[in-house]
């Protein structure tokens, strides 16, 4: 219990407003304690000018006899009062004798004398001097002791409740705590066995544990999301890796068995190849995702014409369309700066592209266009008029190995779109799917770079590179 934060927390609340508890009553105190001083000085004072008055202006035996008169009249041992000659022989007042420790100059002491039946009492005196006689006027401290003691119990009181509220306090602060904490608890415990469909617990008022619970519960959703993931990817490339595997097997042990003549043993040579050329590709593609997702392609980002990228990839497909009978055309707004990695947009438009004429029928019509957008961004998107997508597929075709019933009988192994979404997501964005009823536009979205795209005027030498990447990736690829 003593290591408990809550408890620790409430215990330094505690002292805290002990802290400005002391804080608040000490100069109290001390201002109370100097307006009292100084008005029973000022008392003092005004008795002594008062019997100083009557001693000049009646005498001696005036001054004793207005003394004497006092002291009858006054509560015992309200006032102390003494009047000597010169030699402190004592001639009025309450008071047997001069007290030792109470000098002779004028001035005001704190001393303690013996008052008869009240015994010693500590005074605060005023010492006055009237020619040969001496004048000495006195009040007892202890009349504001009581006053002084309340003071102090109520201090005390005060520190003591608001030590026992925050001892309280503090615990129940943390058995609510280790509730909540062992349902955490039992949650974190549950999901380390295997069950990743729990969640943990959430009330309907936000307070800091339960907006805890709700991002640990959001992080949970992502671990079973990518969980499943990986054990989709694994029995996608499983069954994907298995027909070429099996090609290439059934090819060698054929060779192995009939000893064809030689072109035809050239022949399935060359078909091998392609399967295991097959293969490469997968694991190509899975090692670029890999990369993607990881971050690690961010170190090549630098300020490009996104609008002469996607030109020339127009370019380099356009042999490819004009064999389909398709209108591939390209709208721009002008030179375009985004900042990102040329070769994986590149590689993104090919695939956007390469899928376009995939599906567009004969005939058909596809546009690559490239604008800016009022929100600071720039949007690259590929419109066809081939079959589209239904609803229900489109949050699932980015999905790794997700390969449609429109695409069964094309070739591919469903890593297209989801390297285009693996590279939007690098660079801030997602895929955005449209219908055209019919086809499908596909957009990416991309932060403008700081520099302006006014100042992007594209030589030769930079179209020339631009061409450079396209053919490098689409090589690659």
């Amino acid at each position: 219990m003593l290591r408990s934060s809550a408890l620790s927390l409430a215990l330094g609340y505690v002292a805290l407003g002990i802290t400005a508890l002391v804080l608040f009553a000490a100069p109290l105190w001390y201002a109370w304690h100097v307006t009292i001083e100084d008005g029973r000085v000022e008392i003092l004072q005004v008795d002594a000018q008062r019997l100083a008055e009557v001693f000049r202006r009646e005498g001696a035996e005036g001054a004793r006899s207005f003394i004497d008169a006092r002291v009858r009249m006054q509560i015992a041992a309200e006032r102390i009062l003494l009047l000597t000659d010169a030699s402190l022989h004592p001639m009025s007042g309450n008071l047997p004798a001069w007290p030792p420790n109470v000098p002779l100059v004028p001035g005001n002491y704190t001393v303690k004398v013996e008052l008869g039946d009240q015994g010693i009492q500590t005074a605060l005196v005023h010492v006055a001097t009237l020619g040969s006689y001496h004048l000495l006027v006195g009040r007892d401290n202890a009349l504001f002791a009581p006053l002084q003691t309340r003071f102090w119990y109520g201090l005390a009181a005060a520190i003591a409740v608001l030590s026992i509220a925050g001892l309280l306090i503090g615990l129940i602060t943390r058995r609510a705590l280790l509730t909540r904490i062992d349902s955490i608890r039992q949650t974190v415990s549950a999901i380390i066995h295997g069950d990743l469909q729990h969640r943990l617990p959430t009330h309907l008022n936000d307070d800091e544990l339960n907006t805890l619970s709700r991002t640990i519960n959001g992080m949970l959703e992502q671990i079973e999301l990518l969980v499943h993931g990986v054990r989709n990817v694994s029995n996608s490339i499983a069954h994907d890796l298995r027909t070429p595997l099996a090609e290439l097997r059934s090819r060698l042990e054929e060779l192995a068995l009939i000893r064809p003549p030689p072109e035809q043993t050239f022949a399935e040579i060359d078909g091998a190849v392609a399967d295991v050329d097959r293969v490469i590709r997968i694991f190509d593609a899975l090692l670029r995702l890999a990369e993607i997702d990881a971050g690690l392609r961010r170190s090549g980002f630098v300020a490009l014409d996104i609008a002469d990228l996607a030109a020339n990839a127009v370019e380099f497909y356009a042999p490819a369309a004009e064999l389909k009978n398709i209108d591939l055309a390209f709208r721009s707004d002008g030179p375009v700066s985004v900042s990102g990695d040329p070769v994986l947009l590149a590689q993104a438009l090919s695939n956007l592209i390469d899928n376009a004429l995939k599906y567009a029928p004969v005939n058909g019509a596809i546009e690559v266009a490239v604008r800016k957008r009022d929100d600071g961004t720039a949007q690259v998107s590929v419109s066809d008029n081939g079959p589209g997508i239904d609803d229900s597929e489109k949050s699932k075709v980015v999905e790794r190995f997700y390969r449609g019933d429109a695409s069964r009988g094309t070739p591919g192994v469903g890593l297209g779109l989801s390297l285009v979404q693996a590279v939007a997501k690098l660079h801030g964005s997602a895929l955005e799917f449209s219908d055209r009823n019919p086809g499908l536009r596909v957009a990416v979205t991309i932060p403008l770079d700081a520099a302006s795209t006014a100042a992007l005027a594209t030589p030769p030498q930079e179209t020339a590179a631009g061409e450079a990447i396209v053919s490098a990736t689409l090589a690659s690829s």
